[in-house]
């Protein structure tokens, strides 16, 4: 098996087949579509076998594109969905989209004060389905609400919970030791693990991301390679760089990552936590 790109979004311009959440329009999508099959010229040259789609926002709740697109390609593709988590048939609707390939659930916590945190009861049942049925949570959250998932994932240690794009420390603005440490201490956790994502916006932003080199080590000591997945966030990746400039840096740099240290992140963790059926 070749490599895996464990977070990737896709969508299409056909709105009136698969029409946009209220809140959004066709002029928030950039660019105009991103299907497999683009995203197909951009990873297929870079050796990438499988690759797990996240549910675009566009979309909301609604999961049809995402799971019309893992049903072309099922040796290719699995998903990570978005369910409304107080929904009354919660357990059934996230049966049937594990039945069509989903392994996940994203959760936004985007801001502190503004989210509601992972550990409140609203999220009880989501979290602990999930854990019933193999599947795990995947929060896009800001670093001040990391605590929260911490103890989300001590409450639930059947569930897997995947942290986006390193916490999303450095985005826009310098990259924090307190925040790195807040990410690490979720290491504490066994059931906790960490996208090495979505390099083209922490930072410097800029190939070839080698500034970021500090923090994966870091992240890399906490959880072991056996806890942390690549990924590129596609489309967004390419928009101003390219597909090889995320791959590469985990591939062919970072010095304190040994051969079996890369297999795991570009391979071997996204394999066991969303393609193993």
């Amino acid at each position: 098996m070749g490599f895996i790109d464990a977070h990737v979004h896709v969508w299409t311009s056909d709105v009136e087949t698969y029409p946009l959440a209220p809140g959004y329009s066709t002029q928030q999508m950039e660019p105009p579509s991103f299907t497999a099959e683009e995203l197909f010229a951009h990873s297929q040259p870079c050796g990438i076998d499988r690759v797990v789609l996240i549910q675009m926002s566009f979309y909301g709740s609604d999961n049809r594109y995402l799971l019309d697109t893992i049903a072309r390609w099922p040796e290719v593709f699995r998903g990570v969905a978005v369910v409304h988590h107080e929904r009354g048939d919660l357990g059934d609707e996230m049966q049937r989209l594990r039945q069509g390939g989903v392994r996940g659930f994203r959760v936004y916590q985007l801001a502190a004060g503004a989210s509601v945190p992972l550990d409140s009861t609203e999220y009880e049942t989501l979290c602990g389905l999930a854990g019933d049925l193999g599947m795990a949570i995947c929060p896009l959250l800001a670093p001040p609400l990391l605590p929260a998932v911490g103890r989300a994932a001590g409450r639930f240690p059947g569930t897997t919970f995947i942290i986006d794009h390193l916490a999303r420390i450095g985005a826009g603005k310098a990259i924090e030791q307190a925040e790195t440490v807040a990410l690490c201490a979720l290491a504490g956790h066994p059931n906790c693990c960490v996208k090495v994502s979505a390099f083209y916006a922490l930072g410097a932003a800029r190939p070839p991301h080698d500034d970021l080199a500090p923090l994966i080590r870091q992240v890399h000591k906490a959880f072991g390679a056996e806890r942390l997945m690549w990924a590129t966030d596609c489309p967004y990746q390419v928009l101003d760089e390219t597909y090889e400039d995320s791959l590469a840096l985990v591939r062919d740099r970072l010095p304190f990552l040994t051969d079996r240290d890369r297999a795991a992140i570009l391979e071997g963790t996204a394999a066991r936590v969303f393609l193993q059926d």
